[in-house]
Formats: structure tokens, C-alpha cells, sequence
């Protein structure tokens, strides 16, 4: 598993960025995308200052490692992923990105919050491997084959 920082993105697919600091979460999440045949690239960022950093340095609709989707975590080190999400809904690119809260908070208030914030899905994370990998594969047919991305062509909408 390599970090936003060292990762080498194929540059003709946009990648999924899973942001998450959990070291059995973050397998369990690429296994499932794995197991799932997702062509994407991944590029992983551990931590909230990670995040924002990858998200600084990654701000043209025509920067391919602009990813298709996020799949975030809310409980992450450094920076909450709530401020990950502020962040991101306040930059004109980073805010036509698709991104799914997945984390293990069902509390009303981060829920809210998020959707507040903008979050276009939030998702509980189940807790057996099977549930787990049935969620990741409707996120695939849903956020990689039938959504239409935000920069099909290099450009913003």
C-alpha cells in the first residue's frame, strides 16, 4: 500500500482516493476493491493533513490524478475528515469531485454535518468482510460505471 505522497497514478485514469487511517480498514477497503475488479488506480492518504495536502496539490479539472471519486473517513489523525470535506466542498474543483463518507460514526450530528457540508453519500462501514465488500461493489457500480464523472474531458462542468 503506498501513500498519496508516493504513489504512481496511471495518467489515463483518474483514481480513487481513499482517505483513511486505519490500517485493517484501509486492506479490508482494498481487498474489497480489488475483489471487485476495480481498474482504477488507488491512491491512499492516512490522515486528514494528507488529505488536504494531495487535495492543494492536485487542483486542475485537467490533472488526471484529480480522483473519479473520495471515499473518506471521518475519524482521521492530524485533521478530522469533517474539515476534509469543508475543505474540499471550498475549492471550484475539489467540490464537483464525488465523495462518499464511509466510517464507523452513525452519530445524527456527523451525518448531518456532512450532508451539510456537501457529502453526496454516507455510509456506515459494516463490520464482517462479506457486508463490507458488498458495499464497496455497489459504490463501483454506482460512483465508477453508471455516474457521469465531473471531468470526462479535462474540464469542469
Amino acid at each position: 500500500m503506498r501513500s498519496a505522497r508516493e504513489c504512481d497514478v496511471n495518467p489515463s485514469i483518474r483514481p480513487i482516493l481513499v482517505v483513511e487511517d486505519n490500517p485493517m480498514d484501509l486492506d479490508l477497503t482494498l481487498q474489497a476493491l480489488e475483489g471487485n475488479g476495480v481498474a482504477n488506480p488507488i491512491v491512499t492518504c492516512r490522515d486528514g493533513e494528507e488529505a488536504l495536502e494531495y487535495m492543494e496539490k492536485h487542483r486542475s479539472p485537467s490533472d488526471l490524478q484529480v480522483p473519479i471519486v473520495v471515499l473518506l473517513d471521518l475519524r482521521l489523525p492530524k485533521v478530522d475528515g469533517i474539515e476534509v470535506l469543508r475543505q474540499a466542498r471550498r475549492d471550484p474543483v475539489w467540490r464537483q469531485v464525488p465523495i462518499v463518507v464511509m466510517t464507523t460514526s452513525r452519530e445524527n450530528r456527523d451525518v448531518e454535518t456532512a450532508y451539510e457540508l456537501g457529502v453526496n453519500s454516507y455510509i456506515v462501514k459494516p463490520v464482517d468482510f462479506l457486508t463490507f465488500t458488498e458495499v464497496v461493489k455497489s459504490i463501483k457500480v454506482y460512483w465508477l460505471l453508471t455516474n457521469e464523472p465531473p471531468f470526462r474531458d479535462g474540464s469542469a462542468r
